[in-house]
């Protein structure tokens, strides 16, 4: 017999804040290390088109193994994931630190990615477990969707003053502490578990069919902002990937134990919340890029100042998603919420499409880091869709799928869109255009692209979730399964 938490246990508190700081630590990581780059191309003295892969080196680890993680994570033990996970993360951001040679830091990120990989497939699996409950459920989510949505802003923030006031060491050495204290937590806080084991769904094949193809997919689609989608460093293992893919679902529908049961892709709530997830995640984190990308470039700001600039919207978000994302949920649905808060998310990007060279902060930007808000009620209620009515075998299976479209998202949303601005920026360019006034111009196509990517979210959730259910759509209580 298994330890477990019960329900109504008030150590569920603790497992929240314990998944949220694991949560936090990955995505701090992720942003925090953009604001260090050019300190680590002097110091190691990466080439130019090596230095990119400080990136993309976690991110192809990340996103490819998001799916397995979670499958294995309901085998094996979702707390062993999560306490292991930690663990790799913490090593390796250890290793990361104390790297002196480039070869050593990119295999730290790829393991970073790895760890990051097995704790985030995993966290919202635990939660879904420990929170059945309506009111309760949605504001643990809240929570967990503060620590993404907002993490990421904190990041910039937190890696300009640690690169400047320390040096870029710094900006992994500070996952120790973080990482330590998770990890001594989360024994007493998470529930205990063993899982049904391997043999339970074991698809060995599939597993090397999705993992690799998830790989060379993002491997194809981060080379774009290098080389180009033409390229075929770009558009060969782009191509083999989504082959790869391909064939991993037609083997999931034949398989005795598949690793992605069909069962789970019966739900019309959990395929539209990662739908709609994937458009809206694909625009607004090209927003982030891009518009810290437009301060620097444009208006001049240094890295620090940039991460202030943006630090609204990490505000407005908590707010929004702590604040109010919880009582709305609960009275109105999940449905209700996730439409509404899409129309502001729109109004932003739309606002942006026709942000001037020489914008004021306070009247062009600043309005816009404010209807960012939004997304402190959209994700919440996506969340929820996600984990709708998943049975608690397959929890962390839904949460790695889930995870896994939120970084597809970012991958292509950040390639597209940063490839129609510099193609726009370089036509301008060519005929003649200053460099500010053609760096704006593809900006526009950008924003304006990414503002259609959330109308289409938005028709999505609107056909799609047409039929209204309870606002407390829960996940089946299998609390013995939770670790």
């Amino acid at each position: 017999m298994s330890r477990s938490v019960p329900p109504c246990s008030p150590r569920r508190g603790l497992a929240l804040g314990v998944i949220a700081a694991g949560t936090l630590m990955i995505v701090l990581d992720g942003s925090i290390v953009t604001v260090a780059m050019p300190a680590i191309q002097h110091d190691l003295g990466f080439r130019p088109e090596g230095l990119s892969w400080v990136v993309n080196a976690y991110l192809v680890a990340f996103g490819s193994l998001l799916l397995l993680a979670g499958r294995l994570g309901d085998l094996l033990g979702r707390k062993r994931m999560f306490v292991a996970g930690t663990a790799v993360f913490t090593g390796s951001s250890l290793l990361a630190g104390l790297a002196s040679t480039p070869a050593v830091l990119l295999a730290a990120r790829f393991l970073q990615g790895v760890g990051s990989a097995m704790t985030a497939a995993v966290g919202l699996g635990i939660l879904a477990t420990l929170y059945a409950e309506g009111r309760e459920r949605a504001r643990a989510l809240a929570v967990f969707s503060f620590t993404g949505a907002a993490g990421a802003s904190i990041g910039q923030v937190l890696g300009g003053l640690l690169t400047d006031a320390l040096d870029w060491h710094w900006v992994f050495l500070i996952n120790l502490p973080i990482g330590a204290a998770v990890l001594a937590l989360a024994r007493p806080a998470l529930p205990a578990g063993r899982g049904p084991g391997l043999r339970a769904g074991a698809d060995a094949w599939g597993a090397l069919l999705i993992t690799a193809g998830l790989m060379a997919a993002l491997y194809g689609i981060v080379n774009t902002a290098t080389y180009g989608w033409t390229s075929a460093r770009a558009a060969v293992p782009a191509s083999v990937g989504a082959a790869l893919v391909v064939g991993f679902f037609l083997r999931q529908s034949r398989a005795r134990t598949p690793l992605l049961p069909p069962r789970l892709l019966r739900s019309r709530a959990v395929v539209t919340a990662n739908l709609v997830q994937m458009l809206m995640i694909a625009a607004l984190f090209a927003f982030q890029v891009l518009v810290a990308l437009y301060l620097q470039g444009v208006r001049g700001y240094d890295a620090a100042r940039t991460g202030l600039a943006m630090l609204p919207a990490a505000v407005a978000i908590g707010a929004v998603s702590l604040g109010v994302s919880a009582r709305l949920i609960a009275r109105y649905g999940e449905r209700a919420v996730l439409r509404t808060a899409l129309v502001p998310l729109i109004g932003a990007l739309a606002l942006l499409a026709r942000l001037p060279v020489h914008a004021s902060y306070v009247t062009d930007l600043l309005p816009v880091m404010l209807l960012v808000a939004g997304f402190g009620l959209a994700l919440p209620a996506l969340t929820g869709l996600g984990m709708s009515g998943i049975d608690g075998q397959d929890a962390g299976l839904a949460s790695g799928l889930f995870n896994t479209t939120q970084q597809l998202g970012s991958a292509l949303g950040v390639a597209v869109l940063s490839t129609l601005a510099a193609g726009r920026t370089d036509a301008l360019t060519r005929q003649g255009s200053p460099r500010p006034e053609a760096l704006t111009a593809g900006y526009h196509v950008a924003f304006a692209t990414g503002a259609g990517l959330l109308v289409l979210a938005l028709l999505a959730a609107t056909v799609l979730l047409r039929r209204p259910t309870a606002p407390d759509m829960t996940v089946v209580p299998d609390v013995a399964a939770a670790a």
